[in-house]
């Protein structure tokens, strides 16, 4: 079996970030909003999270629900005050009106990130071609990760898309590693481990009680089990 999988799991303030690292989580994706599908925390959330928890964080800069990148100078204003306030690895990812990847948009916060790791997240889903934005996106600095679903309906649905992008690591386009996230379960995972995925995200399946209640231990505990198998 390959490296070690990485499993990384929703965090919305410190009590879930306490929960996650018990649990076995490598990393944590810090959004608020989840009715907003994640949008950017406030940054002290970002600072109390750093400081009770010493796995990486990937800050969420998304302002608005939906995948158009809206105030751009905001954007870059958040982004700067992340990085002021410590935040090093990131999440983001807009789209034009025509479905392809927002170049100019991306561009100008990638800038503000200096070499930052980021994951371009679900808009990837959305995108009008999913092969044309990577191939788009390949030349940018600190891009390290896609996460998807392989659908915009989710896992259940992207399954072949997934196991057919994951044979195909490596080319241009693909270096970044796939992180499989929305609509995940325990079940998707044996499959997807075999066809070489090693990265997995979790919001609500680490959430027994639903997003009203907080990341339980022992759920993330379970899926770390399973990715370990």
């Amino acid at each position: 079996m390959s490296k070690r999988a990485v499993l990384e799991v929703i965090a919305l303030g410190v009590e879930d970030a306490v929960a996650a690292q018990a649990g076995g989580a490598d990393r944590l994706e810090l959004v608020t909003d989840m009715a907003a599908d994640g949008l950017t925390p406030p940054v002290e959330n970002f600072v109390g999270i750093r400081a009770a928890v010493d796995i990486s964080l990937r800050v969420m800069l998304r302002l608005a629900d939906g995948f158009a990148a809206g105030d751009v100078d905001e954007l870059v204003r958040v982004a700067r005050q992340m990085r002021a306030a410590g935040a090093d690895e990131f999440v983001l990812g807009f789209l034009d009106e025509h479905g392809g990847p927002d170049l100019a948009a991306v561009e100008r916060i990638v800038a503000e990130l200096h070499g930052c790791r980021w994951t371009f997240h679900r808009a990837i889903d959305r995108a009008a071609d999913r092969d044309a934005l990577r191939k788009q996106l390949a030349d940018l600095p600190g891009l390290d990760a896609y996460l998807t679903a392989g659908s915009p309906e989710g896992v259940d649905d992207g399954l072949p898309t997934l196991v057919a992008e994951a044979a195909r690591s490596g080319e241009p386009g693909y270096e970044p590693r796939i992180m499989v996230g929305g609509g995940l379960r325990l079940d998707h995972v044996p499959p997807l481990r075999a066809a070489g995925v090693d990265a997995f995200h979790i919001g609500g399946a680490a959430r027994p009680g639903g997003w009203a209640g907080p990341v339980s231990v022992d759920a993330v505990r379970e899926w770390r089990a399973a990715l370990d198998a």
